[in-house]
């Protein structure tokens, strides 16, 4: 069949409208109220004009690619581009503290963002293989090591917002037949780690035993002793709350240590309660379930010291400042802060294009990269903030339409890792302007200069739109 006929020209129009809008996005973030061309190749809309021009010959290059050689080649490609991470570390450039740039004259590149598309295809090569079972643990370990592994040569060159970027990839088990209790888990340890840090043990306590008594509904699929153990823990705490109100306690006693000490009782309690019935009932959901308790109990134990000696200072402020621990305008909560004053002094309709104040002055910092999407807000307001975001979710849902119409294990699986990354990436980026996730420096596709990342979301994505093409000629 004709490949002009197969090829999704609705995509390709919705990333043209992107890259163009994307474009606009940028000159306006750097104009400085003079008449600089938009064309100009001193500025970034210069040069970002320039990178889309050579990415039009990547397009061409990978339409013109076999999708037989690809497959053949993904391994190898994968190893290459690991190698490349592993060098960066000791070659990279430090810019803003990061080794993840190597300097070719006056340009930097980026391998990390092309990890993205070559680790997607290493786990499609992987699933299409004829003797791959995903429930199998060898096959299961395999499947992790491929997405660990660019995370941890990552990390490496000290890139964390990039590698965090990979661990949403994980999705893709969840639709290749992962039970929903792994997703549950990361929640409940994210839970965990932001109350814990906000609450310490005020709340801490007494939601481990709440979650635990969730998987025994939902997992182990047994209600009545759920049931049972939801009225104890609460009976315990109406005692507690009871005695704190009627009962004069000695000083020395204390209500954090009655606190703890109730709150432990229902930790302890619930375990316990699950190992007897593990060993009653023979059931070793019940004993998974006691595991996980376990470690909920321990990953609380250690968020306090995890914050405090693993995490950089400058990664302990964002999130301090995110979570409300404390307000810091002049220093880690300076951008976000900049973000906010721009992008609410647009309003419903914005003050027009190239009518900005708050980005012109430079107010917000990295306005052009991390922070476009101020650009957008201030500019264009609420309305046009509302537009883009829409135009970002038909753009998403139709990549998921294209996995769901691929006939082939290799397309399909490739195809929702490119919707997961495309999807981290939108949520994260708009998250961190408007303060509801930390800045982890991720830029926002088609809209942030840079060509790195224009030309890892173009290789991303005309690699899905040629195996979708060729879906249909193959036996």
């Amino acid at each position: 069949m004709n490949f002009f006929k197969t090829f999704d020209w609705f995509t390709l129009l919705m990333y043209l409208l992107l890259v163009v809008l994307g474009w606009f996005t940028i000159n306006a973030a750097s104009y400085t109220f003079d008449d600089a061309s938009i064309f100009d190749f001193a500025r970034p809309s210069g040069k970002q004009a320039v990178w889309f021009a050579l990415a039009v010959f990547l397009i061409i290059f990978i339409l013109s690619i076999d999708v037989k050689f690809l497959k053949v080649w993904t391994p190898y490609l994968y190893l290459g581009v690991m190698a490349l991470l592993f060098v960066t570390i000791f070659i990279g450039t430090n810019i803003n503290g990061s080794h993840s740039w190597i300097k070719i004259g006056t340009f930097s590149i980026q391998p990390a963002e092309f990890g993205k598309f070559s680790t997607s295809l290493m786990l499609a090569w992987l699933f299409s293989q004829y003797n791959f079972h995903f429930t199998q643990t060898s096959d299961f370990l395999k499947a992790c090591f491929v997405i660990l592994l660019p995370v941890g040569l990552i990390i490496l060159q000290n890139e964390t917002g990039s590698a965090l970027v990979y661990f949403l990839l994980i999705l893709l088990f969840y639709r290749q037949g992962m039970s929903g209790v792994v997703l549950w888990l990361g929640g409940c340890f994210i839970l965990i780690f932001v109350l814990g840090l906000v609450y310490g043990e005020n709340l801490i306590f007494l939601l481990i035993p709440f979650m635990t008594i969730a998987m025994v509904w939902g997992f182990a699929n047994d209600r009545h002793n759920a049931l049972v153990m939801i009225g104890v823990v609460i009976g315990l705490n109406l005692i507690y709350y009871s005695v704190q109100r009627w009962v004069e306690l000695p000083g020395f006693i204390g209500r954090h240590f009655t606190y703890r000490l109730v709150g432990g009782v229902c930790c302890v309690g619930t375990v316990l309660y699950l190992l007897w019935l593990w060993l009653y009932e023979r059931r070793g959901r019940y004993g998974l379930v006691a595991l996980f308790a376990v470690a909920f109990i321990g990953f609380h134990l250690s968020v306090d010291y995890a914050f405090d000696h693993i995490l950089q200072d400058h990664q302990r402020g964002r999130i301090e400042v995110l979570l409300g621990l404390k307000e810091d305008l002049k220093g880690a909560g300076y951008n976000v802060n900049q973000a906010k004053i721009a992008i609410g002094s647009g309003g419903l309709t914005g003050k027009g294009y190239l009518q900005g104040t708050q980005t012109k002055l430079a107010y917000v910092p990295e306005q052009e990269t991390d922070f476009i999407f101020c650009t957008v807000g201030e500019e264009h307001g609420f309305v046009g903030s509302a537009c883009i975001l829409l135009l970002y979710l038909v753009f998403i849902l139709r990549i998921t339409f294209l996995a769901e119409r691929q006939t082939e294990e290799f397309s399909r699986v490739y195809a929702y890792c490119v919707a997961c990354i495309f999807f981290f990436h939108v949520v994260i980026n708009v998250g961190m302007v408007i303060g509801l996730m930390p800045v982890i420096g991720i830029p926002l596709p088609f809209f942030s200069y840079g060509g790195s990342g224009l030309w890892s979301f173009t290789i991303l994505l005309f690699i899905l739109l040629k195996l979708d093409a060729s879906r249909v000629n193959r036996y």
